[in-house]
């Protein structure tokens, strides 16, 4: 699973998720893109098993990149303990993404392939997505 390497805090805020993406919120890299449409944190499970379902169905060709990752150390107390005590060990990672934020890139393979791939890799996904093509894209 993707996570930091390093981090400055074991525990951070909750957080909210207010407004739209403007940093990364436009194609980059590759030719087509899923564009998330509404604020979520999507885990480290939850992109991964995206990532997996997308390069399956491109069968290995083409490039893809991830624009999102999982920096937010989400944590969770165990089952049936008293509330108080303090907040509760690391348990999982997540991305905080906002509407309008991109969270995947391909390219190298045909429309018709990407489009099929990034609505596999969105039905892993628990939030509404988009296909987008980059504005400049000759077929």
């Amino acid at each position: 699973m993707l996570q930091p390497k390093k981090t400055k805090h074991r525990k951070v805020h909750k957080g909210r998720i207010r407004g739209n993406a403007h940093r990364g919120s436009s194609i980059a890299f590759g030719s087509f893109g899923l564009k998330a449409m509404e604020p979520i944190w999507i885990t480290d499970r939850q992109i991964e098993a995206s990532r997996v379902a997308l390069t399956r169905h491109m069968k290995r060709e083409g490039s893809v990149w991830i624009r999102i990752f999982p920096d937010k150390q989400i944590t969770r107390k165990p089952a049936e303990v008293r509330m108080g005590k303090g907040k509760g060990a690391p348990d999982h990672w997540a991305a905080v993404v906002k509407p309008g934020r991109i969270l995947f890139e391909i390219d190298g393979v045909s429309p018709e392939i990407a489009r099929q791939a990034l609505q596999l890799a969105a039905s892993k996904l628990p939030i509404r997505t988009k296909f987008v093509v980059r504005y400049d894209y000759q077929a």
